[in-house]
């Protein structure tokens, strides 16, 4: 008997429980494998692999539990911000009754919510996800874990939610806390997104200068760490904030750059909101027909982005202005209706106060000046905060 015979005598004979074991141990290297995946393409804003790497993946949490739940997080992630909203929500309702199991910690849960929370923004549910982030944060606190970037993206976002109420001081502070979170672990991404928030709180009070300070501070970070996406988005609120500042010309070009860089990284929906902002300065330059042209090319793009609720009223207000500035009043007026539609999801008073301005210049337009009053009256008791 050659040696080689022996040694495979000597092994001890497969059982099936020894082979059960293996074939447990291959499903979870391979499930490993596809989550990091998932987690990998989720940071670099590739959000289809992320979907596709978990696609068909059975994750079992009865076995695999830590697993499961960032594979659910990774998933959900990614499907909001590809404006899955409702598979986005179920899979972060899912995560949150896992990472309600022993085995996991209050910064688990912590994170569940924050996630859940996250996709209510875009749902527009917006009291709902306040709370969600008041309560993550108070079991992030409650943790003992070092989880300071959680707690930075937690604060990051409940900031969105007052700016949605206009309590802009609340909204500040919020920022102002993520920032000092961010800032202390050394993340530069984290501390990107803070200050992006920070640029968008700052241009709402009308603070321009600091709006641009932020703006450019963000986007210095986001290209040292390599997000082309955010710097798109960057380049995009540049514009905006360049052409208020006094310098249409240098707005566009921000503009281009930022409609090229999103084609560039696939964001048909970051495209379309660098596209409706350029649509914005022809109109205010007085280029009715470029206005109109680019305004009709973002709609199409944002057609079937519910997520982008609020942008898609923006651009149907900036289409409604340019036909009203080109003579075309009953086409202006049914895109001024179809953005006061828009902003009424969005449940936000001061968008809807400037769809109803603009029907009181519609109506300006057409010599109607009670109509035209009674516009005007209503946006401005809309957006006053005395009343006795």
């Amino acid at each position: 008997m050659s040696a080689a015979e022996e040694l495979v005598l000597a092994e001890p004979p497969l059982t099936p429980s020894s082979l059960a074991l293996v074939a447990a141990d291959e499903e979870r290297a391979a499930l490993q494998a596809a989550v990091k995946e998932a987690e990998r393409a989720v940071a670099e804003s590739r959000h289809a692999d992320a979907v596709a790497a978990l696609d068909g993946r059975p994750l079992l949490p009865d076995v695999h539990a830590d697993l499961a739940l960032r594979a659910l997080f990774a998933e959900s992630w990614a499907r909001m911000s590809l404006g899955d909203l409702q598979t986005a929500l179920s899979r972060c309702e899912r995560a949150r009754a896992i990472a309600e199991g022993a085995t996991f910690s209050d910064a688990d849960r912590a994170e569940a919510l924050y996630r859940l929370g996250c996709v209510r923004v875009k749902l527009n549910a917006i009291a709902t996800a306040a709370s969600l982030f008041t309560l993550a944060l108070e079991l992030a606190d409650r943790s003992g874990l070092p989880c300071d970037r959680l707690r930075a993206g937690i604060l990051e976002w409940r900031s969105r939610c007052h700016q949605r109420r206009r309590d802009f001081a609340a909204a500040r502070e919020d920022v102002e806390r993520a920032l000092e979170l961010a800032t202390a672990i050394g993340d530069e991404h984290a501390t990107a997104h803070v200050y992006f928030r920070a640029s968008v709180i700052a241009a709402r009070m009308g603070q321009w200068l600091l709006a641009r300070f932020y703006a450019e501070r963000a986007k210095t970070l986001y290209e040292r760490s390599g997000d082309r996406v955010n710097v798109g988005r960057l380049l995009n609120n540049l514009g905006g904030l360049t052409f208020i500042l006094g310098d249409p010309a240098k707005a566009k070009t921000y503009l281009k750059q930022a409609i090229s860089t999103a084609r560039a990284t696939g964001g048909d929906a970051d495209a379309a909101q660098a596209v409706s902002s350029l649509a914005q300065v022809h109109l205010r330059t007085g280029e009715y027909e470029l206005a109109e042209r680019h305004a009709r090319h973002a709609l199409g793009l944002l057609a079937d982005r519910d997520d982008f609720i609020d942008e898609r009223g923006n651009t149907q207000l900036v289409l409604g202005r340019a036909l009203l500035a080109l003579g075309r009043h009953d086409e202006a007026q049914g895109y001024f209706d179809d953005a006061d539609t828009s902003f009424a999801r969005l449940d936000s008073l001061s968008h809807r106060a400037a769809a109803w301005m603009a029907h009181g210049d519609l109506a300006v337009a057409r010599g109607d000046k009670d109509a035209a009053l009674e516009r005007f009256r209503t946006a401005a008791e809309a957006l006053q905060d005395f009343h006795f």
